[in-house]
C-alpha cells in the first residue's frame, strides 16, 4: 500500500498567530477485501475510542503527553468522515466549501493550533484502526501533527460506506484552553479517642491535582468542602480554600458525611468526593 499525502496550511492572525496544519492519508484499498459493515453508535464509539488509544499509544512511547478527548471534537470528526461517506468525496475541503478551521469557528470552540488528518480503507473492523494508524505514522507530515508537542485535545470520527465497506476516519487536533476537570482524593477521616459518649473530633483530610496536558495545564486553584449529617442536607463549610485538611465535632449517634471538590485555575471542577464517619 502507497499512501498519498495531500498537506494544506492556514495562517490567522489576531492577539496571537494562529496556526493550523491539515494532513490527508489515502490507503489504497487492493491489499484487502471490500466487505460491508452495519455498525450501531455504540459500535462506532467503541472503534473510535480504539483509534484515540492507538493515536496516544504513539505518542506516549515516544515521551509525550496523551491528548485529551473532547466531545466536541468528537462530534466534528464524526461528522467530517459522515460528510465524506454521504457526499463521495475524500478531502479536508467540503462540497460547502468549508475546512475544519471554519468548522471548528462556527461551533465556538477556542483553538490556537489544529490540525485534521483523514485516511480511508476498507479493512474489516478488527484491523481498519491499525492500519489507517499505519499509514499515518508511515507519512511525515501525518507523523508530525500526531507526534506535535503543541497539541492537547483530540476528536476522531468514523463513517463507513454500508455499500462498499469503505471506512473513513477523521482525527481533529487542537491546542485549546485547559477543558479537564481537577481531581480530589479524599482520606480515611481520623476520629480522636474519647469517650463513648458526647462528642469527639475527627480529622478529614485530602489532596488534588490538575491533569497535566501537553500545554496549557492551568493547574491546581482550591477546594470546595461539604458536610452533611444523617443523610440531611448538604451544608458548605468552605467554597474555595487551598487548605488540605480540616478537624470537625462530631457527635456520637450520627453519620456524618464529608465531600470535597477540586477545581482548577481555568475553573473546571471535579466530581466530589465523599468519605464517612459513621458514630451510630
Amino acid at each position: 500500500m502507497v499512501p498519498a499525502f495531500l498537506a494544506l496550511g492556514r495562517r490567522r492572525l489576531a492577539s496571537l498567530a494562529l496556526v493550523a496544519v491539515l494532513g490527508a492519508a489515502i490507503v489504497a484499498p487492493g491489499a484487502a477485501v471490500a466487505t460491508t459493515t452495519t455498525l450501531d453508535d455504540a459500535g462506532l464509539s467503541a472503534a473510535e475510542t480504539s483509534m484515540v488509544a492507538a493515536l496516544n499509544a504513539d505518542r506516549t512511547v515516544r515521551g509525550l503527553v496523551a491528548v485529551r478527548v473532547d466531545a466536541r471534537l468528537m462530534a466534528i470528526a464524526r461528522a467530517r468522515s459522515d460528510d465524506m461517506v454521504a457526499q463521495s468525496y475524500f478531502g479536508h475541503v467540503q462540497p460547502d466549501g468549508r475546512n475544519v478551521f471554519d468548522i471548528l469557528t462556527a461551533q465556538h470552540v477556542t483553538w490556537y493550533n489544529a490540525g485534521e488528518i483523514i485516511a480511508w480503507n476498507n479493512y474489516p473492523m478488527d484491523s481498519t484502526v491499525s492500519a489507517a494508524n499505519r499509514q499515518w505514522l508511515g507519512s511525515p507530515g501525518h507523523y508530525a501533527i500526531i507526534t506535535s508537542a503543541d497539541f492537547n485535545y483530540i476528536g476522531v470520527g468514523l463513517a463507513i460506506d454500508q455499500a462498499t465497506g469503505k471506512k473513513v476516519w477523521t482525527a481533529v487536533y487542537i491546542k485549546g484552553p485547559d477543558r479537564t476537570s481537577a481531581r480530589a482524593t479524599v482520606y480515611t477521616p481520623r476520629l480522636a479517642s474519647g469517650p463513648t459518649t458526647g462528642t469527639r473530633y475527627a480529622t478529614i483530610a485530602w489532596t488534588g491535582y490538575d491533569p497535566r496536558l501537553q500545554v496549557l495545564t492551568s493547574g491546581l486553584r482550591s477546594y470546595a468542602i461539604q458536610r452533611r449529617v444523617d443523610g440531611g442536607l448538604w451544608a458548605t463549610v468552605l467554597w474555595s480554600t487551598t487548605t488540605r485538611s480540616m478537624t470537625f465535632n462530631v457527635a456520637l449517634g450520627h453519620r456524618y458525611e464529608f465531600r470535597i471538590l477540586a477545581r482548577d485555575r481555568a475553573g473546571n471542577p471535579g466530581v466530589w468526593v465523599a468519605k464517612v464517619v459513621d458514630l451510630r
